[in-house]
């Protein structure tokens, strides 16, 4: 799901922040749409597994306890949204730990919210929110769930929309794996591999294709996030 398979994560953020600090009054709180990308892996190279736990059964799709947008902040640690990590990982279904795991590897981005949509205006493709959603699969996700009317361009702006969208976007990747998929990875691997690199490669990687080499990367940084994302879940 994130930009970053494109090259290198931090040059690239560093070059469309000089385009910010240029045009940031003509940019500064514009609200502006583009088409989604799709994301991609090339099964090329080795990988490794990781024990983690595996996901739940779904649960109804039931209005939020948390109620009220989560407004962002200057400071952004994935660990401050451990509850509605918790809570709408419970509500899909799905590992708060893999959840909050993915909100730790899409942390590389500066998330605030007018320097996003800067970046979405020089890149209409981008991602948006703190999980990094594209728009298709926010309007996919959002379908028949208690959050339909929300539109993508809120990402930005509420933290909460954005992980409760992410939990059951992981909810709807699990619904498609097979039951005994033909490869050493976990459910929870293939689910963030899915979420990474889209719902195809995750059942090429079922099949037991081997991820490429950006694929892979997002996997070991699951693995280095694993431990202190249990922690902040518990």
């Amino acid at each position: 799901m994130s930009e970053e398979r494109n090259g290198p994560r931090w040059g690239r953020w560093l070059a469309v922040g000089l385009v910010v600090a240029v045009g940031w009054g003509m940019i500064r709180g514009g609200d502006h749409s583009g088409p989604a990308a799709s994301s991609g892996a090339s099964p090329s190279t080795s990988s490794t597994s990781a024990a983690s736990p595996g996901t739940g059964s779904a649960n109804p799709s039931a209005p939020s306890a948390s109620s009220a947008p989560s407004a962002p902040s200057g400071r952004y640690d994935p660990a401050d949204h451990a509850a509605p990590v918790r809570e709408y990982a419970a509500q899909a279904g799905i590992s708060p730990q893999l959840l909050m795991a993915i909100l730790y590897n899409e942390s590389y981005k500066p998330h605030d919210p007018d320097f996003e949509r800067a970046w979405q205006r020089s890149k209409p493709d981008a991602s948006f929110g703190i999980a990094n959603m594209h728009r298709a699969a926010f309007d996919d996700t959002k379908q028949g769930r208690d959050f339909a009317s929300r539109r993508w361009e809120e990402l930005p702006d509420d933290r909460n929309l954005a992980i409760q969208a992410a939990a059951w976007h992981l909810r709807d990747l699990a619904d498609q794996l097979p039951a005994k998929p033909a490869t050493a990875f976990t459910r929870d691997e293939l689910l963030a591999l899915g979420y990474n690199t889209g719902a195809g490669n995750m059942l090429a990687f079922a099949r037991g294709a081997k991820p490429g080499s950006q694929a892979q990367s997002y996997l070991d940084r699951l693995h280095d996030n694993w431990q202190k994302s249990g922690a902040a879940v518990k």
